[in-house]
């Protein structure tokens, strides 16, 4: 990938203009559309596995699913963008995500959800590595703190929205409802990309394997990837871990989990500008550990609440400090590839968390597997002070 045309870059006076863009608003509408899509689905589904008879086991993988099949087309993407452009392949991975859904108020089985959550996956990967990586490239390097932050408002609304609106949906319209309203959100983003430029003229972008041997590229990815798992683990298993009478606690706590990460995601951004992301990434690594040690008090609405807000706080500011420091180690040709590392480490974190958290949930209980998870995100510290 290389940077756009002249004529796709906002003008700039000064730190207080705006860097807003035509073609940044167009990214921004494709975003939105398909993490609505996302969010929406993403607690529905483990529910939904549950009642064809999946089990936590089950729930967990159907998450898992999702998520790996989303690491393994991130590894591919930049070079389909590269081959194909940006307009053909972010369409595709909108159809992906948005079509499939469609049709799982018809499935029935959990091979049936599974082979849907694939699909999805593989959309889903598509639209956030282009997303961060055309972010990245629209705006100069001097404002990409404060870029990152507003492109974390814009993708974080839906979470803090469709999150919690999702399980909501569901006990009152049915999945079949969820499903349909997801589908429609992620392909209404079709209308952006017809405004975004087509093929890129780019010669050469790093390799995958390139960022893996990468330090300062891989120890931001390992510190943000311990906070994804835990990340992972709440949005699919928080609605079953507080549920029957205590169902209203768990949209909220969602809600505050979501307005939290996004809040500190734009205001993480603003600070990384003016001070440098680096001192930002170990203290939220604490922060998502105490959230979900809080969170293991599942019997407790108010640690539930105070959990939900602090681990959202922490993984808000993982995710803009860990993308920022990783854009920052990277000339304008490798954005494409550190925007697939790192949503590499959040999708495969979500995958891993959802799947590891239902096999140890099954057998000892929530409690337990969120305080085995509060262990392992706290152990993320390591790679996080290195940096």
């Amino acid at each position: 990938m290389t940077a756009m045309t002249s004529a796709a870059t906002p003008t700039l006076v000064g730190r207080h203009a705006s860097i807003l863009s035509p073609a940044l608003v167009r990214v921004f509408v494709a975003s939105a559309g398909s993490l609505t899509s996302f969010y929406l689905l993403l607690s529905v589904v483990p529910l939904f596995a549950t009642s064809v008879g999946a089990g936590a086991a089950g729930a967990g993988i159907a998450t898992g699913v999702l998520m790996f099949a989303t690491v393994g087309t991130e590894f591919v993407t930049p070079r389909l963008v590269e081959r194909f452009g940006y307009r053909v392949v972010l369409a595709t991975g909108l159809v992906l995500l948005g079509g499939p859904a469609l049709l799982l108020p018809l499935a029935t089985s959990m091979p049936e959800i599974l082979a849907v959550s694939i699909v999805r996956g593989i959309g889903f990967a598509i639209v956030v590595v282009l997303g961060g990586a055309l972010v990245a490239m629209i705006v100069p390097s001097g404002r990409r703190g404060e870029a990152l932050g507003l492109s974390g408002i814009v993708c974080g609304v839906p979470g803090v929205v469709a999150l919690p609106l999702g399980a909501w949906l569901a006990g009152h319209i049915g999945y079949a409802g969820v499903f349909v309203i997801g589908g429609l959100a992620a392909l209404a983003g079709l209308i952006a990309v017809p405004g975004l430029p087509g093929r890129s003229a780019a010669a050469d972008e790093p390799r995958i394997l390139d960022g893996l041997g990468n330090r300062a590229m891989r120890r931001p990815a390992l510190a943000f990837g311990g906070t994804a798992v835990a990340g992972g683990i709440v949005v699919a298993f928080l609605p079953l871990a507080v549920s029957g009478a205590a169902g209203g606690l768990v949209a909220t706590a969602l809600l505050a989990q979501s307005a939290a990460a996004t809040l500190a995601r734009w205001w993480a951004g603003r600070r990384a500008d003016r001070h440098g992301a680096g001192g930002l990434l170990g203290p939220a690594v604490l922060l998502s550990a105490a959230g979900m040690l809080l969170l293991a008090l599942t019997a407790v609405p108010v640690a539930v609440l105070a959990g939900a807000l602090v681990f959202g706080a922490g993984f808000g500011m993982a995710q803009n400090a860990s993308l920022a420091l990783m854009f920052d180690s990277v000339s304008r040709s490798g954005y494409g590839l550190a925007s697939a590392l790192w949503n590499m480490a959040f999708d495969g974190g979500y995958g891993l968390g959802a799947a590891g958290c239902g096999l140890v949930a099954g057998a000892a209980g929530y409690p337990i597997a969120f305080a085995l998870t509060a262990a392992v995100v706290f152990s993320a510290v390591l790679p996080a002070r290195r940096r």
